[in-house]
């Protein structure tokens, strides 16, 4: 990990040892490498493989309206105090293949909020951006995708938003089109706008006690006064170094706000 961030700049050097250790063993099991030295060897020479290898370091799994009731929460608490503002921006930190940043589009569409906010969805992994720009997922997850919208509180049949064809379905691009796909590092970056709402879920978990504080760090100097935090099921800010800095919205849910 030392290797990689000085070569590449990519940090996963306070990411859980667990974590860690599973996703490099999975890696030399897919590209049919003997040992970790080997490993080493050509991803410092191979600038390719590193990008091969960073799709088994980031895991890019996600789902539409994963965790439905903390998007029903968003929509009932959440979203009244947003609806008071002229103008939102908010922050999906490690929006994997796009899955959220659709996800929270859609809620904000039917709630009248979309067309005033501006969505930066962020991560590390350049492939995963790519597939969340396009905006197009496997037609057999839509099933669940369907579910988890309707569970969370949803306007609208879910195949309004989406196109079928093949095995394919393609969201509604004007979902979107205010939505900035970009790329920023939790481990290594800084601040980059003023937010009311920042949703990072299911990545603190892989993320040492030291990392996760400066995650929440940023989440805490990004969001305005009494912005809203929301955090995955497996997830909290209790113990953290921020634990203090944010009230308790809906602790079920994991979501918080900016004292």
């Amino acid at each position: 990990m030392e290797a990689i961030y000085l070569r590449y700049s990519y940090d996963f050097r306070d990411y859980t040892g667990a974590s860690q250790k599973r996703r490099v063993l999975y890696a030399l099991q897919q590209l049919n490498l003997p040992h970790i030295s080997a490993l080493q060897e050509r991803v410092l020479r191979d600038a390719a493989l590193f990008g091969e290898l960073l799709q088994y370091l980031t895991i890019p799994v996600s789902e539409m309206f994963r965790d439905p009731p903390y998007f029903l929460a968003l929509r009932e608490q959440v979203v009244p105090v947003l609806q008071t503002y002229p103008s939102l921006k908010i922050w999906i930190a490690g929006c994997s293949t796009g899955e959220e940043a659709y996800s929270m589009a859609i809620l904000l569409r039917e709630e009248g909020l979309l067309s005033r906010t501006q969505i930066y969805a962020t991560d590390i992994n350049p492939t995963s951006l790519e597939k969340a720009r396009q905006g197009i997922f496997p037609l057999e997850a839509i099933r669940s995708y369907t579910t988890n919208y309707q569970r969370s509180g949803g306007r609208r049949a879910f195949s309004d938003y989406y196109t079928a064809a093949y095995d394919a379905a393609r969201f509604d691009p004007s979902l979107c089109a205010d939505v900035i796909f970009a790329d920023h590092s939790l481990a290594t970056d800084s601040v980059f706008a003023e937010t009311h709402l920042v949703s990072c879920r299911n990545v603190l978990i892989y993320f040492n006690r030291s990392l996760q504080d400066r995650a929440l760090g940023l989440f805490h100097e990004s969001l305005c006064h009494r912005g809203f935090l929301g955090l995955g099921s497996k997830e909290s800010i209790d113990f953290s170094a921020y634990a203090q800095r944010f009230d308790t919205l809906a602790r079920a849910e994991r979501i918080y706000r900016k004292v």
